[in-house]
This record gives structure tokens, C-alpha cells and sequence, in this order.
């Protein structure tokens, strides 16, 4: 299952390079993870400092 970003998400970037799939992205109002590119590895969730990230 992909990890997703809640609204708690402040636009930081700090998840996006952290992501060696290249799966994260910004989106219109807030970063936004792509389920097909997403292997489930939890980079982008341990760097996140709002913890905004989540299975």
C-alpha cells in the first residue's frame, strides 16, 4: 500500500529528494505522493518533520 501525505503537509520539500523512486511531487496545495511509482520503502515518512506522511 502507498504512502500518502495528509493535509498536515507544509510544502517543506524535505520528503521529495528522499525518495529514490521519484514518487513524490507538488501538487496544488500540497506535496502528493504517486501510488504507482510508491515501493512502500517509508524514506519520505522518516524525513518528514510534520509527520504528515503515512501508510
Amino acid at each position: 500500500m502507498a504512502y500518502k501525505i495528509s493535509k498536515d503537509c507544509v510544502s517543506c520539500g524535505a520528503c521529495a529528494p528522499n525518495c529514490p523512486v521519484e514518487a513524490i511531487s507538488q501538487g496544488s496545495d500540497q506535496y502528493v505522493i504517486d501510488p504507482a511509482k510508491c515501493i512502500d520503502c517509508g524514506s519520505c515518512a522518516e524525513t518528514c518533520p510534520m509527520d504528515a506522511i503515512s501508510q
